[in-house]
């Protein structure tokens, strides 16, 4: 074995998991952020987590709302992912620069993309610094899924973005 950085050995698991993080801005828009890192943390209660970096948009939108929605991307948003994770939210509506259909969910403000495979809504328990990183830990308030839509994955350390299937 070699010694290589946590960045590099994503390259060596994929695939990986993919999602966006729905969030919402002030003026009531929704807010897109392209997420790796996130994982079920507890079944009873029903917790999630995932990682963003200090300066992230989003990460602020989150942490002065406290509510978000982690989504899984369904295949017909593979590009619009790999763009959601390169620019800013901050500067820019990123649904309407990267063209990306956004649906309502029932009872939440925060709209999703269309061609989601499954909505995570959840609100903010707490976010811990771990570095580079807040991990942010959430109560799930709802779980809904679309059977017909197929999941993307990262791969190659986050290089390209498919469906596990076709990689």
């Amino acid at each position: 074995m070699r010694s290589l950085s946590l960045p590099d050995a994503t390259k060596h698991t994929s695939p990986n998991p993919v999602s966006l993080i729905c969030s919402l801005t002030p003026d009531g828009r929704t807010n897109l952020a392209t997420v790796s890192w996130w994982t079920c943390l507890s079944l009873e209660p029903e917790t999630i987590g995932f990682a963003m970096m200090k300066p992230s948009h989003t990460g602020e939108l989150v942490r002065g709302t406290r509510q978000a929605v982690l989504t899984i991307p369904g295949v017909p948003l593979a590009r619009a992912v790999m763009q959601c994770g390169s620019t800013t939210g901050r500067t820019q509506d990123k649904a309407t620069t990267v063209d990306i259909a956004l649906m309502e969910l029932p009872d939440c403000a925060i709209r999703i993309p269309a061609h989601s495979v499954v909505a995570i809504q959840c609100r903010l328990r707490e976010h811990i610094d771990v570095g580079d990183h807040y991990f942010h830990i959430c109560d799930v308030e709802r779980v809904l899924a679309d059977a017909d839509e197929a999941p993307l994955f990262a791969w190659m350390g986050y290089a390209r973005i498919a469906p596990a299937r076709q990689a």
